[in-house]
């Protein structure tokens, strides 16, 4: 049941960038109503899994790839609307990465979970505490529902005035900043403390030499 939900959600996004793009205005606002479905699923797959006691690893990592691929669809579907400038997919696709691609070692190597191979308790609870997880999950969700709403508005209604789609735009905009500002943030530790370990493991392989 709960892969079930979380298959949902990915379908739900196939459908937005399907009426964002062929669909006529009026579906634009149908469009809102099916992100906070998919966002309510994320929230509720979980919770689901916990309940019935489905907890798997394939469903955690199904969970996870679906976040990724649902979040990445959505910048680059509103890249292609022209709401967010190209810079932004990008950089996100790029941290997703970086990030992914150290935890896959950390994993590898120690056998640690990803939340789990943070040192530094500031660290942890930038990256992997309630709190910063969910408010960043809550912005991004805002920021998306507010783009497409935007995106409906100017659509549906293209004689409004320019000082209301101007407020529109900005506000979306500064979502926008809020959420790369919070994407860069929860992925700075993560680099750094791979760093800071890799330096240690360097330094500990390297030969002692005597000067005499």
């Amino acid at each position: 049941m709960a892969n079930l939900i979380t298959l949902s959600r990915l379908i739900l996004v196939l459908v937005v960038i399907f009426l964002a793009h062929f669909a006529s205005p009026p579906w634009h606002l149908l469009n809102v109503v099916l992100l906070i479905l998919a966002f309510v699923t994320d929230a509720l797959d979980g919770a689901v899994a916990r309940k019935r006691g489905e907890t798997s690893q394939f469903g955690a990592m199904f969970d996870i790839a679906t976040d990724r691929i649902v979040e990445l669809s959505l910048w680059v579907l509103f890249a292609t609307l022209g709401l967010v400038g190209l810079w932004v997919p990008l950089l996100f696709i790029a941290r997703g990465s970086i990030t992914d691609s150290i935890r896959a070692a950390e994993l590898a190597e120690t056998g640690r979970a990803p939340f789990q191979s943070l040192d530094s308790p500031v660290s942890r609870w930038i990256v992997a505490g309630v709190f910063m997880r969910v408010f960043y999950a809550v912005i991004k969700a805002v920021t998306f529902c507010w783009l497409m709403l935007t995106f409906a508005v100017s659509a549906l209604l293209p004689d409004l005035s320019a000082a209301i789609l101007s407020l529109l735009q900005i506000a979306g905009q500064a979502l926008v900043l809020l959420s790369v500002a919070l994407c860069l943030l929860r992925g700075v530790p993560v680099l750094v403390e791979f760093l800071r370990r890799e330096s240690a493991r360097a330094n500990r392989k390297l030969p002692n030499i005597t000067v005499r």
